[in-house]
């Protein structure tokens, strides 16, 4: 390729992620008022306040392989936590068509890793979608690109949730306990939620490491379910952080025989030393945990959405 011909595809492509930040921007100002008024009504609820349990909420960790999807459900509403990969997209849109899902009320993309992302597209394309939560990070992937064309094709706001945000999900209050827009190092990114269902909590730690660990140690992340940061991986779940967390079941989602010898036997011993019951994605196939806001049921699932 001549001088000349580098110098204009460079232009080409820098122009192309030109316009796709530029809409991002635009989505988020078109959509700044609405935005406004929903966390007016979210910031008024006070932490003592206990909302009303009805039914159960239930959780699907997905068997995506090594990557991450979470659904939860209570009383007819469904929110999804990533999408695994782009060749999962499709098995996760047809499973949650047959269990009746039509929308989801919110959609949470943890960061901007194919293994968390890549079937977030064939999600957005597929159900009506009540609020979408991704990190403020630009990335010059295929993936990250296909999510944000399924955004602006539905006219979907892209929201970046702030630190100390809370939510309303059916009878459960979520609370967002970190996210960032360092983008050297895109696990770090992660946004962390926590949940509440009656007496139960459930922590939901996306890629973050130990860094992030650190963080929200001044928070309560006091839970019942962790799901395991970043595939069981060493440089996460550090014992001052489980010893918090104290959790009574932790769930970590891996593909079976992956390269990165995930989950770490180490993190195995510092879960193994809070007494927390393990189960495992690429063992157990897909974790079923249902809380009636007192009592925590767990069941593992046939079901294998890795394309």
């Amino acid at each position: 390729m001549k001088f000349d011909e580098r110098f204009i595809f460079i232009a080409i492509v820098v122009l192309i992620w030109g316009f796709i930040y530029a809409g991002i921007q635009e989505n988020k100002k078109n959509n700044s008022q609405k935005n406004a008024e929903k966390k007016e009504v979210v910031s008024s609820f006070n932490d003592s306040v206990k909302l009303a349990v009805e039914g159960n909420l239930n959780v699907y960790y997905f068997d995506v392989g090594q990557a991450d999807s979470i659904l939860l459900e209570n009383n007819g509403k469904y929110m999804m936590i990533d999408a695994g990969n782009n060749a999962d997209g499709k098995l996760i849109v047809k499973y949650l068509q047959d269990l009746g899902v039509k929308k989801l009320d919110y959609l949470i993309a943890t960061h901007a890793h194919e293994d968390h992302i890549g079937g977030i597209d064939d999600v957005i394309n597929a159900f009506d979608i009540g609020t979408f939560y991704m990190p403020d990070v630009v990335t010059t992937t295929k993936t990250f690109e296909d999510v944000i064309t399924a955004l602006e094709n539905k006219q979907i706001a892209f929201e970046t949730p702030k630190i100390g945000d809370i939510f309303l999900f059916g009878g459960c209050k979520f609370e967002v306990l970190h996210l960032s827009d360092d983008d050297s190092d895109l696990n770090d990114t992660s946004i962390v939620v926590r949940g509440l269902y009656g007496e139960n909590s459930f922590l939901f730690m996306g890629d973050a490491s130990s860094n992030v660990e650190k963080k929200i140690l001044n928070s309560n992340i006091d839970s019942d379910v962790l799901k395991v940061g970043h595939h069981g991986s060493r440089y996460s779940s550090a014992v001052n952080f489980l010893k918090k967390v104290t959790p009574e079941y932790s769930i970590i989602s891996v593909g079976e025989g992956n390269s990165y010898n995930h989950p770490h036997s180490v993190t195995f011993t510092k879960l193994k030393d809070v007494d927390s019951k393990v189960y495992r994605t690429d063992n157990d196939g897909t974790i079923f945990v249902s809380s009636d806001g007192k009592n925590i049921t767990i069941e593992k699932l046939d079901v294998c959405l890795n394309g």
